[in-house]
């Protein structure tokens, strides 16, 4: 790629000086979404599941709320679900306005939870919460 010279420093010529995308918050959750999807299909294949985790970075302990006692991972939770309809706002009402699916978009979704415990506390943590997390420390 390029690079122009200011003023001694070497820097991209365009005007951000680093490299990632920058999608709409929409369009982020759609990209959390299909990787929370692949991580999940990969821990259900995975032979050896705690491996599996490590291989991704899950922390085996996390803070507490107080901070003073490690949480531990004790388990990992998958939920699946169905959506068989909408509901939002309705207009100048506090009537929800209700779309049923008809059966062929009734769509299913599988999402995990890693459930950490201690003495004085219990804590799960989604997987899309821990994929952001890790985009962020890699400077995604």
């Amino acid at each position: 790629m390029p690079h122009d010279i200011v003023g001694g420093a070497i820097g991209h010529n365009h005007a951000h000086d680093h490299l990632h995308s920058h999608l709409k918050p929409e369009d982020e959750a759609a990209e959390l979404q299909v990787l929370a999807a692949q991580f999940i299909e990969g821990f259900v294949q995975a032979s050896d599941k705690s491996a599996y985790l490590r291989l991704a970075g899950v922390p085996f302990e996390r803070p507490g709320v107080g901070g003073e006692t490690a949480l531990k991972l004790v388990d990992v939770e998958l939920r699946t679900e169905w959506q068989v309809g909408t509901a939002s706002p309705g207009f100048g009402s506090r009537e929800l306005s209700y779309l049923p699916f008809p059966g062929e978009m009734v769509s299913e979704r599988t999402n995990m939870g890693l459930v950490y415990v201690s003495l004085d506390e219990r804590s799960v943590l989604d997987i899309r919460e821990f994929l952001a997390e890790r985009k962020v420390e890699m400077g995604r």
